[in-house]
């Protein structure tokens, strides 16, 4: 097995916060990534590379091995499953809700509700908890039209100030988890190159920690 350690960094919005942390953690890109359309880069650590991908993708490349470590969120987690995988740093970026909302104002169906989500999973898991019965209708975004054009009751889906909610006549209502970005890493990695990890484990959780006692501007 490779001595090489490749990370999997969720693109987007995590990616611009995983980028400092790592930096913290004296871990950067050996070139700009926002100047380049390659997926594989070099960093600063002769054993280390970075692999830039969807988010949804991450904890299948971690778990079938193609990549050692990966930086997703919580919420990609709970959908995909955590089978393989080691979570053992909440890096406390992207922070965020995974909740239902509907409709300001109506108030929701006790029994058997329509709701729409691209978190398919984590929504039947929830509701069957719930002992509601549900009909899940998987969409890919702009989950707020489907109550507003009558295709489902409810949503679940991510929520940070509730803005885009309240612009839609929608309200946030039960909160199903709290989101933060983690650290997983893959199970026979972590036995065949603990030497490797662990460092890594450690220069990232004395960021994580030092951001942590640093004062709020």
């Amino acid at each position: 097995m490779s001595k090489q350690l490749i990370l999997a960094l969720s693109k987007g919005r995590i990616l611009d916060e995983t980028l400092p942390l790592l930096a913290d953690a004296g871990i950067t890109p050996a070139e700009d990534l926002s100047k380049s359309r390659k997926l594989l880069f070099d960093t600063n650590l002769p054993d280390v590379k970075l692999v830039i991908i969807r988010a949804t993708d991450v904890p299948t490349y971690v778990q079938l091995g193609a990549a050692d470590v990966g930086i997703a969120g919580k919420d990609v987690l709970l959908e995909h499953g955590a089978e393989g995988l080691y979570e053992p740093l909440d890096l406390e970026i992207a922070r965020c809700k995974l909740m239902t909302a509907g409709v300001t104002g109506q108030p929701p169906a006790k029994a058997r509700r329509r709701v729409a989500t691209k978190f398919v999973n984590v929504a039947r898991r929830y509701y069957a908890e719930q002992g509601i019965q549900a009909e899940v209708i998987k969409l890919y975004g702009a989950m707020e039209l489907a109550p507003l054009m009558n295709l489902a009751d409810e949503i679940v889906d991510i929520v940070d100030t509730g803005n885009t909610l309240r612009a839609n006549g929608m309200e946030p209502r039960e909160l199903i988890a709290h989101i933060s970005t983690r650290l997983v890493v893959n199970k026979a990695a972590m036995t065949m190159k603990h030497d490797r990890i662990k460092p890594l484990l450690a220069r990232l959780e004395s960021a994580v920690k030092k951001r942590q006692t640093q004062p709020i501007e």
